[in-house]
């Protein structure tokens, strides 16, 4: 097991722990204000988690990805709202793609990628003693 992975196991045991601790005041008829002892209380007999219904969330697709990479080409001010409500797509979707797909933070209110490319590099090296 990686150290990155030990914080996740821990919560699931954890929950897992509190869960059969729900199941337990169920059975001692005492109640609980957690919401599984609804659960538990109805007859189930296990504490795992269940299988939930619908579809994985697909709001940060390819094309969504594509729409705001589209978007911030003819404008990097743009704001993570406008861009969300230009689109019409979540905020928090927005700023997800923005930052982890295609790489970018703020800087001086101007969208920007993280890693300058080398011709970038050399560009900025250059570009001051041009000004004088």
């Amino acid at each position: 097991m990686t150290q990155a992975s030990d914080p996740v196991q821990e919560e699931m045991q954890r929950s897992l722990e509190q869960r059969m601790a729900i199941k337990f005041c169920v059975r001692l008829e005492k109640s609980a204000a957690e919401t599984r002892h609804k659960a538990f209380a109805e007859g189930r007999e296990y504490v795992n988690d269940e299988n939930r219904a619908g579809r994985p969330s697909t709001s940060s697709s390819d094309d969504n990805v594509k729409r705001v990479r589209d978007l911030l080409n003819t404008d990097r001010r743009l704001s993570i709202r406008l861009i969300s409500e230009t689109l019409d797509i979540t905020k928090t979707i927005v700023h997800e793609i923005v930052s982890e797909s295609l790489g970018m933070r703020k800087v001086c209110a101007k969208l920007v990628p993280q890693v300058l490319k080398d011709d970038q590099k050399a560009r900025r090296l250059y570009s001051p003693l041009k000004l004088e």
